[in-house]
C-alpha cells in the first residue's frame, strides 16, 4: 500500500493511494485523523474496512508530508562512502546520528526556503526514510525483525546549511531550519518495496542529475540503524529516519548551492519522486 496524508481542502486527511485515487479513510472513520492513528489501529485492517470510505481523484488533494510532526525525526550522517570522500571526512567507528526538528518538515511541492539569516551554502541530500510502525526497544540487527516493526518507507531531502553546519558538530541547528526537512510523497509498505537495500536514488537540481546512488552502498545498513537506535531509546510509532545521502552534493562545490528558482526533485525506485520549488525565505 502506498500510505499518504493529504488535504482536501477542508483539513488533512488520511488514506491510501490506488492508481489515480486516493481512499479518504479519516471522512470515512474520524478516530483516523492522523497517519500515526492509521498505523496504531493497522493499515491493512483499516484497508479491510474501508469499503464505505470515499474516493477522490490524487489530482484534486493536496499531499503532505506523510508524518507531519513525528515523535522523532533522526538523520544519520556520513552514511555512503563516495559521500565521505567528497566531504573530506574519515569513515565513522560507529553510527553518527543527529535529530531533525519536527518544524522543518514540509510536504511535496511545498517551498523550500533560502533562509535570509544563512543564504549561501544550501544544499540537498536526498536520502530513503525508514518509518516505524511499532513501538519498539532492541529490535536485533534482522531484516524481518526490522520489518516487522517498519510501516514503511518514503523519500527524504536533509536539506542542510553548510556554513552553519561547520561550526556546529552536533548539526542541530544546520539540519533544521525551517521548511528544511521535505518528507513523500507518501509511505510504500515493505510488502511493495521488497529489498529496500535494493532501490536506486537520484537528486535532481533543476533537471540536473546531481546525485546518483544506490541503497546497497550504505555503510550501515537500515537494518543496523533500527537495531542501533533501538538499543538506547524506545522508537515510537510514526518516529521518521533518514538513512544517509549518496554522493553529488553541492558542499565543496563552488556554485552548485541551491537558490531561488531552482527545483529539487528526489527519485528512490518503488517509492516515487518528492519535488519542491526553492524560495527566498518570505520577509
Amino acid at each position: 500500500m502506498k500510505l499518504a496524508t493529504f488535504d482536501t481542502g477542508s483539513g488533512q486527511h488520511v488514506g491510501f493511494v490506488e492508481g489515480d485515487e486516493v481512499v479518504d479513510l479519516t471522512a470515512a472513520d474520524p478516530s483516523l485523523a492522523t497517519m500515526i492513528d492509521l498505523l496504531e489501529r493497522d493499515p491493512e485492517r483499516a484497508r479491510a474496512e474501508s469499503g464505505s470510505a470515499p474516493r477522490m481523484p490524487l489530482s484534486e488533494v493536496k499531499l503532505c508530508a506523510p508524518v507531519p510532526r513525528p515523535p522523532k525525526f533522526l538523520a544519520i550522517g556520513y552514511n555512503y562512502a563516495a559521500h565521505l570522500e567528497e566531504t573530506h571526512m574519515e569513515r565513522p567507528t560507529r553510527q553518527a546520528w543527529f535529530n531533525k526538528q519536527q518544524s522543518s518538515i514540509v510536504g511535496p511541492g511545498d517551498p523550500v526556503w533560502i533562509p535570509a539569516t544563512a543564504p549561501d551554502e544550501v544544499d540537498y541530500e536526498g536520502e530513503l526514510g525508514v518509518v516505524i510502525g511499532k513501538q519498539c526497544k532492541d529490535v536485533p540487527n534482522d531484516k524481518d525483525a526490522v520489518l516487522d516493526v517498519t510501516a514503511g518507507f518514503t523519500i527524504i531531502d536533509d536539506v542542510s546549511v553548510r556554513d552553519w553546519q561547520e561550526l556546529e558538530p552536533g548539526m542541530v541547528v544546520s539540519k533544521s531550519f525551517d521548511t528544511h526537512g521535505p518528507i513523500g510523497p507518501w509511505i510504500v509498505t515493505p510488502d511493495e518495496i521488497g529489498d529496500p537495500l535494493d532501490l536506486g536514488l537520484r537528486t535532481f537540481v533543476s533537471g540536473d542529475l546531481r546525485q546518483d546512488g544506490h541503497t546497497a552502498d550504505m555503510l550501515y545498513d537500515l537494518y543496523e540503524q533500527v537495531s542501533y537506535l533501538s538499543s538506547a531509546f524506545t522508537l515510537e510509532v510514526g518516529d521518521v529516519l533518514a538513512t544517509g545521502t549518496p554522493s553529488g552534493i553541492a558542499w565543496h562545490r563552488p556554485g552548485k548551492y541551491l537558490k531561488a528558482g531552482d527545483t529539487v526533485r528526489v527519485e528512490i525506485d518503488k517509492i516515487g519522486a518528492l519535488e519542491n520549488p526553492v524560495i527566498d525565505e518570505p520577509r
